[in-house]
């Protein structure tokens, strides 16, 4: 089982991938400079956090 992921966390995704989900795709690499470029995340493991949640909402077609 995978960590649970706050609210916070959830929602802030979510708000990313509503303004710029065009940027992002099933590449959890991708998504990393994607996040980049659309957010100003000082910590490295925040951003790689979201961009994991990213990837997995854009396998499952949720956005």
């Amino acid at each position: 089982m995978g960590r649970i992921k706050t609210r916070v966390l959830k929602s802030a995704t979510r708000d990313i991938l509503e303004r710029h989900g065009d940027k992002f795709d099933t590449d959890f690499e991708k998504n990393k400079l994607a996040v980049n470029e659309a957010a100003d995340i000082s910590s490295k493991k925040l951003r790689n956090i979201i961009a994991g949640y990213a990837t997995r909402l854009k396998k499952l077609r949720k956005y």
